[in-house]
């Protein structure tokens, strides 16, 4: 949970404002930092860890399910503290018990309903069918299930900070501790317990506190229930092959736990074996075919069919010159192979997944000849990127071969804020590979294409890339610096493009070679070649068209394929929004990946997100409607509270993904940074106490030091993490940590700040703070999802300032919180 999924339902005393309980006064001294903190570290923890079997069961987009559902979880139990009687006649401890209990019950059934849900989401878009209809239905039951362990926890901690008011700073930094330490252990406990395991263990941390509480009341039952269902978790921890593999979305394949013959989660894919014989097994990722592993013997002349496969037109086109190479993305080492087969003398092979660098190295290493061990490959797990950034190599071939971009796309993050972006195939990574390359070296780059006479859309946008970094490195020409391949597959996708480009110009030798070696490998065709007469199709278009009539191709060309940067890297980004909205009623083709599924996707969880929220957290002010309308400026308060979600999120998203390349791993990045804000926003709760007396005084200072903070993360951040590159990774997540801190706390002051001022206003503390609390709860449900559209239409970059206003706002809103009340302000 981030500052704007923890529920703040009111900093008001026991037995003040409506609804007071003055049975629970007798024991105010107790603190309950301990509660809230299991509570929150349970929360955050469950939270990661279903984006990642969500990620699998169906696919990365559909992880806005889960921070969606998460906040909203959350706020609706903030919300139901609120407006319940019940709830407020109860006493804390009872709430706490009952709320731990039923929500390690929720973790238990809900992981179970989850898993053997079978669904095939890609029938959503078959409007108007019955299958259409149950799949809705089946989504909404797993949404229920992930829903309902949230909102307990949203109930506990809800009525601590609303019968807490005196310890508000002291019990948020409490939180938020909880909150970073979950993020600072999901890596580590994805990769070496896996996604389940996690999940009951976050429902074991509930059950403590659950007995914990059982203990200080005196109640052996609930002790006994408590000690029950831990065990029940522990079983689930320690041994999670009892509990039932999610099925995979019917979609994707039919792979399992028990069809494979080796499984491991890790926090960038789940990882399944299948042996497909003849020397061959087939390795998914997410359950998306990702990559094989060949049985080889050690023997260079058992590789000579890669004579004939188009991983030999690298080799073909740097000729002789095949002294270093540069392998970005070495899955199960193919390429590897083909450099060995071609003679290579030193191989930097990168790989981002450490379960398949594990097999390669370790479990299959007989299988495939220990090629990790053969002289002169360096197999290195780690992000391509970051370690080319950090390189000072040069290289004869720098390659990035990726055949099926959707199971490489799924290795490019975490699962969490992500639709697909990939910082390899950015300008900037293009200019990076082409300075690391020695005079005649080559960068090549290989994409699977579903139907590239129609709408060759990767390997457009790929060109139109290349072009525009060409063109920023004062290369005008990029006709005669890039050559296009295609080529038949046997298995999807249809085609296989090869580009290849190098600094200086394709000498008539170098084509000689290429299409040379074209009559080796079947059904190869050039579509785009230097000083040959263009042939009118889109990639030749891109690459030779005068910059005159280059925007004009854009404009009409029916997908969007104009060059990416790190600022919006959305490389598998090509239906326009407006043209998915304007088709959204029409069906489309499930077996076209590029037909705007993801863009569908996200825009109806961006509308779900904003139904449900009106639903949960505000419709159940009806039922104190009275009160509600008696509250004064709620036009105000709302104001402020939702620029306060707003901003929040793309504060933090931003950042996470600006961060990615210096950390090397996306889930380094998002934990770390979600790590550092969560905790350093609690030290500014912590700190605002303080500030309480003088919150406009306050106010101003903060917001300068938010507007100095953003500049520097836009324009100083880059540079200092491109100088600071070089130092080890530790050295690296310590930096950023400490990079995020001053954010964490001014954002952290924010919310207390206006929770107090809202407090004061009215008899109606409670009430009215969860109020405040809803507004803010809204914003934050729709904003973890606006974020992405809004970064994929404008940029990170502008994110970034987006979150600055939100916060601005929030300021002129305050000032209007703090005027003193009259006759004519209280509504």
């Amino acid at each position: 949970m981030s500052a704007t999924t923890t529920p703040v339902t009111g900093p008001v005393a026991e037995g003040t404002g409506t609804g007071g309980l003055a049975d629970d006064i007798s024991v105010d001294h107790r603190t309950y930092h301990l509660e809230i903190f299991l509570i929150s570290f349970s929360g955050l923890l469950l939270e990661i860890a279903y984006t990642r079997v969500i990620s699998f069961k169906l696919f990365y987009y559909y992880t806005y399910l889960i921070i969606g559902l998460a906040l909203l979880g959350v706020g609706f139990g903030g919300v139901l503290v609120a407006v319940s009687d019940r709830l407020r006649r109860l006493r804390t401890d009872t709430i706490l018990l009952w709320g731990s209990l039923i929500g390690v019950v929720a973790v238990a059934l809900g992981y179970f309903v989850v898993a053997i849900t079978p669904i095939n989401t890609l029938l959503l878009w078959d409007y108007g069918s019955r299958r259409s209809f149950s799949t809705l239905a089946r989504l909404l039951v797993v949404c229920f299930a992930l829903f309902a362990p949230f909102a307990s926890i949203g109930v506990m901690v809800a009525t601590l900070f609303g019968r807490r008011a005196e310890r508000i700073g002291r019990l948020y930094f409490a939180d938020l501790m909880g909150a970073g330490l979950a993020c600072a252990l999901a890596v580590f406990l994805i990769r070496y317990i896996g996604p389940p395991a996690t999940i009951f263990l976050a429902g074991l941390v509930l059950a403590i506190t659950a007995v914990l509480v059982a203990l200080r009341q005196g109640s052996r039952v609930f002790q006994g229930a408590g000690v029950l269902l831990g065990a029940l978790m522990v079983i689930g921890l320690v041994a999670p092959n009892v509990l039932p593999d999610p099925h995979v979305d019917q979609s994707k394949s039919t792979i399992s736990r028990s069809s494979a013959e080796y499984s491991r989660w890790s926090p960038i894919f789940r990882v399944d074996v299948q042996d497909l014989g003849k020397g061959s097994k087939l390795v998914y990722h997410d359950g998306l075919v990702g990559s094989r592993l060949s049985q080889w013997d050690g023997k260079r002349a058992d590789l000579e069919n890669f004579d004939t496969d188009i991983r030999s037109y690298p080799f073909a086109a740097i000729g002789q010159k095949r002294d270093d190479v540069m392998i970005i993305g070495a899955a199960g080492g193919h390429e590897i192979l083909t450099s060995l087969f071609y003679r290579a003398k030193h191989i930097d092979a990168i790989e981002l997944n450490p379960v398949t660098h594990g097999m390669v190295t370790g479990k299959y290493a007989d299988y495939t000849g220990h090629l990790a061990d053969q002289p002169g490959v360096n197999y290195v797990l780690d992000d391509g990127r970051s370690y080319l950034e950090r390189s000072d190599k040069k290289y004869n071939l720098v390659w990035y071969p990726a055949p099926d971009s959707y199971a490489a796309a799924n290795a490019a993050s975490s699962g969490a804020f992500v639709l697909s972006e990939s910082y390899l195939y950015t300008k900037q990574a293009v200019k990076e590979s082409l300075n690391h390359l020695r005079p005649g070296g080559i960068l090549a780059t290989q994409f699977g294409e579903v139907d590239y006479t129609n709408k060759p859309n990767r390997t457009a946008r790929y060109a139109s890339t290349v072009r525009k970094a060409l063109d920023e490195m004062g290369i005008k020409d990029a006709a005669s610096h890039i050559m296009v391949i295609t080529t038949p597959s046997d298995l999807p996708p249809a085609t296989i493009s090869t580009i290849l480009v190098k600094k200086d110009p394709f000498t008539s030798a170098d084509i000689s070679r290429i299409t040379q070696q074209m009559g080796s490998v079947k059904g190869s065709q050039i579509r785009h070649e230097p000083g040959r007469a263009s042939d009118g199709g889109v990639v030749d278009q891109i690459i030779t068209l005068p910059d005159n009539q280059l925007n004009a191709f854009y404009d009409n060309y029916k997908f969007d394929v104009r060059a990416i940067s790190d600022n919006g890297p959305f490389f598998w980004h090509f239906a326009r929004f407006k043209d998915v909205i304007r088709n959204f009623d029409q069906k489309t083709d499930s077996l076209d990946p590029e037909s705007g599924t993801g863009e569908r996707v996200l825009l109806l969880l961006f509308g779900i997100a904003i139904l449900f929220a009106l639903v949960f957290l505000l419709l159940p002010f009806v039922t104190i409607r009275k009160v509600w309308s008696a509250l004064p400026r709620k036009g105000s308060s709302a104001l402020y509270f939702a620029a306060l979600g707003f901003g929040f999120i793309f504060f933090e998203i931003t950042l996470i993904q600006k961060l990615t390349l210096f950390l090397g791993y996306p889930t380094y990045s998002l934990t770390v940074t979600l790590a550092s804000i969560l905790v350093f926003t609690g030290i500014g709760a912590l700190l605002s106490d303080r500030l309480a007396p003088s919150t406009w005084r306050a106010a101003l200072p903060l917001l300068a030091a938010l507007v100095i903070l953003t500049f520097a993360y836009l324009f100083g951040l880059p540079a200092l993490t491109d100088a600071l590159f070089q130092l080890p990774l530790a050295a690296r997540v310590v930096l950023a940590f400490v990079f995020l801190a001053p954010l964490g706390m001014c954002l952290g002051m924010f919310m207390p700040l206006g929770l107090g001022a809202v407090s004061r206003l009215t008899p109606h503390s409670r009430e009215y703070v969860a109020w405040g609390w809803a507004v803010n709860g809204f914003a934050s449900v729709v904003g973890s999802v606006l974020t992405t559209l809004l970064a994929m239409s404008f940029g990170f970059a502008n994110v970034l300032l987006f979150a600055l206003a939100a916060y601005l706002i929030a300021i002129l809103a305050l000032r209007g919180l703090l005027r003193p009340l009259t006759p004519a302000s209280t509504t």
